[in-house]
């Protein structure tokens, strides 16, 4: 699988038909954007695991455009949505076992009636752990177990960033499953309670702006990380150029 290099990170550069689920070893898959790269210059923990992704997924155009601009490599944004299709796929016909962890129960409810249907040959397994900001080591403990009683191929993690990143780089080597993949937002997509741009916007490269308009959260998050990430996108090019 191609990658390249854009400051610590290795950022997956092939097709997503690349990705298989492999029974016989692990495999970490993170997603990075403009967001998540300005919030680990300052989150050392957040950006250590990121960096220590087995598949780091370029999942917005800010990466696509610096990889252009620094690299000069031409690269496809893949979405925690477009990799949680892919593996599904994967698991439909290989009638493997996939796990949800995070979330409301209500919400996994619903991704369950829905998933069940749309994929009859995948035995789904579903767990709401506490919402707070961090675990107790008896929570912890039973969230492991959920998943490890449950003997899942795949597990998805829906806590969102960083702490998705975090839990699973603290518990990665606890975590018994073939593909450990951090999806954030996703969950909401699937259960509907929040719509994901349509085709047409995110072939014109403007699902940020479309989610933008969805939460002021999110709007902030854009107004105060996307200056920031052109500028360090130019800074790096400059610097390139010089030396």
């Amino acid at each position: 699988m191609k990658s390249i290099k854009i400051k610590n990170y290795n950022i997956y550069a092939s097709n997503l038909v690349d990705i298989n689920i492999d029974d016989k070893k692990r495999v970490i898959i993170n997603t990075i954007n403009a967001h998540s790269y300005i919030v680990a210059k300052n989150d050392s923990k957040f950006e250590q695991a990121l960096i220590k992704s087995d598949i780091l997924l370029p999942d917005g155009e800010g990466i696509v455009l610096m990889a252009k601009k620094n690299q000069n490599e031409k690269i496809k944004k893949i979405a925690g949505a477009d990799i949680h299709d892919h593996l599904l796929n994967i698991s439909e016909e290989e009638h493997l076992k996939c796990f949800y962890i995070g979330s409301s129960q209500e919400t996994l409810d619903l991704m369950k009636a829905k998933l069940t249907k749309t994929h009859p040959n995948i035995t789904f397994g579903f767990f709401s752990p506490p919402f707070k900001a961090s675990f107790s080591g008896e929570e912890n403990k039973e969230m492991i177990s959920k998943i490890n009683t449950f003997q899942p191929h795949v597990v998805f993690v829906g806590m969102t960033a960083p702490k998705q990143e975090k839990w699973v780089l603290d518990n990665k080597d606890k975590i018994n499953a073939n593909v450990i993949c951090s999806i954030g937002a996703v969950f909401d997509f699937i259960a509907e309670t929040k719509k994901r741009a349509p085709k047409w916007i995110i072939g014109l490269k403007l699902e940020w702006l479309y989610r933008s308009f969805t939460a002021w959260r999110l709007t902030k998050r854009y107004l105060y990380s996307t200056p920031l990430f052109l500028i360090e996108v130019y800074k790096q090019k400059f610097f390139s150029k010089s030396n």
